[in-house]
């Protein structure tokens, strides 16, 4: 496996120069970066040509099924924009939601709307989005990997709803982004799918979840989200070993991207770049993480 990161935590707090990004990543030893949305296209090629890091994916998860209709068809146009680049480029996955018709009239990023409502009314919705979407990838040689994010316009939420979106969608280039975080706080076993879906993890993202055990005894599942907090890998309630056990026993090879969203080590750019690294030196250390060094890396160019 090689380790990488998803750029927005970065670009959240100003480092949204491609070539500063790079030049940190390779200086930290990264082998791989998850490109996120907020990132220039034209800053790509430089970096695919020059070869000091790989670019693993492009992401981009938005609600492409809002009610505003002027934004679902601003961010399908994005979307099929990253699947030409990536084809283009030879980038092999693009991380992306599934869209979700929601009752709300706004397209509230981070809301309840995924949740409050059902999730598979969307299905025959997504299915005629992604349909040609996917018709797209398999001629571009690109990867579509559903993000199992429930809290940004998404189905692909549980191993129950993953198997109904690939029945409908049944081409080899429809598949995951693998978070186990998500899967934690909706208290879905993160270990089990990994067998029955592994030939569909097209990518994995290393985030931890904490339960605060007490919280919840007071709140519920329903009230709000306090009783949960996203983590850097280790510091939640994710057994690493047994994940990476479980990846490995499947045969996967891809890139573990962290994606820091932990609010301790989050709030500037000096801390936020600490939690990265303390989560790249928490994986390296993990029994089992075959880290590919960066010498094979650079012997490739």
């Amino acid at each position: 496996m090689k380790l990488g990161f998803l750029t927005n935590s970065l670009v959240h707090h100003g480092m949204d120069n491609m070539e500063d990004l790079v030049n940190w990543s390779v200086e930290q030893e990264f082998q791989a970066l998850e490109v996120g949305p907020n990132i220039p296209f034209h800053s790509l090629e430089k970096v695919v040509s020059e070869r000091k890091i790989e670019i693993a994916a492009l992401t981009y998860c938005r609600n492409f099924l809002s009610e505003d209709e002027e934004l679902a068809a601003l961010h399908q146009k994005e979307l099929y924009n990253r699947v030409r680049m990536a084809g283009d480029l030879g980038i092999p996955v693009v991380v992306t939601s599934t869209g979700i018709s929601a009752s709300a009239k706004d397209d509230h990023y981070d809301g309840y709307d995924a949740i409050r409502s059902k999730p598979e009314h969307s299905l025959e919705k997504v299915v005629s989005l992604f349909h040609d979407v996917i018709e797209l990838a398999e001629e571009k040689n690109v990867k579509i990997a559903f993000e199992n994010c429930p809290l940004m316009g998404n189905i692909a939420i549980s191993p129950v709803l993953w198997g109904k979106l690939f029945e409908r969608l049944d081409s080899p280039n429809a598949g995951l982004a693998y978070d186990p975080s998500h899967l934690i706080w909706q208290f879905i076993d993160p270990y089990l799918p990994i067998k029955e879906f592994g030939h569909k993890i097209f990518h994995v993202h290393a985030k931890d979840t904490e339960i605060n055990h007490e919280q919840l005894k007071r709140a519920g599942t329903l009230t709000d989200f306090s009783w949960w907090r996203y983590r850097l890998p280790g510091l939640g309630d994710l057994n690493w070993t047994k994940f990476i056990s479980e990846l490995t026993e499947i045969g996967y090879t891809g890139v573990m991207s962290v994606e820091h969203e932990d609010p301790v080590w989050g709030g500037d750019l000096a801390k936020t770049k600490q939690g990265l690294i303390i989560s790249k030196q928490y994986l390296e250390k993990t029994p089992g993480f075959p880290v590919e060094p960066r010498m094979r890396i650079r012997e490739r160019k």
